[in-house]
């Protein structure tokens, strides 16, 4: 559902970009406005970073290989990474460049009803894509704020596009007061400085993108609700003495690995240890379908003040 999810709103979103780019340039060329060609450039390397993020999703469906054993399903924080990139160099560097070059040369507007009537047709449709960046978000995000569902969702396509449209939409509102402001008073410091602004938010907008989607890169485990339902999967079986210590690791956005070293009775018969963790992995694998790929380890229980590792987390069925 949230691969599902992610591609309709990328979807969305390349579409109305894509649009909006072509009339925004249109509009800067007849127009003469900094804030209308910062605006098309904007829209334009948004529609990129659609179709890097569309591309990132159909690589990380690659089975996995012999160089590759756990898949591709990283790929997606790859691309997801790039798109941080580009929105930064290539439209906040070049919005910041193209307002302090018309600070320093201002000049009026040309038929500057282009530029109002192409903004407002551009929030509309910019709307209808955060819309559907928003529907398709709360499919997932349950009862997550908007920040936290940022910071934590494991699918980078649905922040990426949430955070691409209301950076599209301030965008556009700043153009529109720049644009307007210059018609008021024929002024062409307000087009300059609503392009400075512009390029500001994508600078800002690209830093957040890039800091969250580093840390998928890197690595993240799973979140506390889904490890908390783990560890309870695991001291459910009747067979299970201890959870010794569980580490979890994101392998994609829909597939989570869960490694955990588990005490069985020490005189337990093999066939039967081997039977009780097929039953674990069962328990765990219905509390977080993500759970995909799991090892599950048998030990036998050693006493408190026994080496064990300094990140070990004993957990013993019936202990106060």
């Amino acid at each position: 559902m949230s691969t599902e999810g992610g591609t309709r709103a990328v979807i969305a979103a390349l579409i109305a970009n894509t649009g909006i780019a072509v009339t925004k340039f249109v509009a800067a060329f007849f127009s003469g406005s900094s804030a209308m060609l910062a605006e098309g450039v904007h829209s334009l390397a948004d529609s990129g970073n659609q179709l890097l993020l569309l591309l990132g999703g159909r690589r990380a469906r690659r089975k996995a290989d012999r160089e590759h054993p756990f898949g591709y399903g990283r790929e997606r924080y790859v691309y997801a990474f790039v798109v941080a990139i580009i929105l930064f160099s290539v439209g906040g560097v070049f919005s910041i460049y193209e307002g302090v070059e018309k600070l320093s040369n201002p000049h009026p507007l040309e038929n500057w009803w282009i530029p109002i009537v192409v903004l407002l047709i551009a929030i509309g449709l910019e709307s209808f894509s955060l819309r559907t960046a928003v529907k398709e978000s709360n499919r997932t995000r349950g009862k997550l704020s908007w920040i936290a569902f940022v910071r934590r969702a494991k699918q980078p396509e649905l922040p990426v596009v949430l955070l691409e449209d209301v950076a599209a939409l301030l965008g556009l509102v700043f153009a529109l007061l720049g644009v307007g402001l210059t018609v008021i008073t024929h002024n062409g410091l307000f087009d300059a400085i609503g392009t400075l602004f512009i390029g500001v938010l994508l600078v800002v907008v690209a830093i957040v993108l890039g800091i969250e989607t580093k840390s998928l890169l890197v690595g993240e485990g799973a979140t506390d609700e889904d490890d908390a339902r783990i560890r309870d999967a695991i001291n459910a079986h009747p067979d299970v003495e201890a959870l010794i210590h569980m580490k979890t690791l994101y392998l994609g956005p829909d597939e989570l690995l869960v490694a955990a070293k588990i005490a069985f009775a020490a005189k337990a018969k093999l066939a039967d240890v081997a039977h009780s963790i097929d039953a674990v992995e069962s328990a765990i694998r219905a509390a977080v379908p993500a759970a995909r790929v799991i090892y599950l380890e048998p030990d036998v229980y050693q006493a408190p003040g026994a080496a064990t590792p300094a990140t070990d987390t004993i957990v013993i069925k019936g202990a106060d």
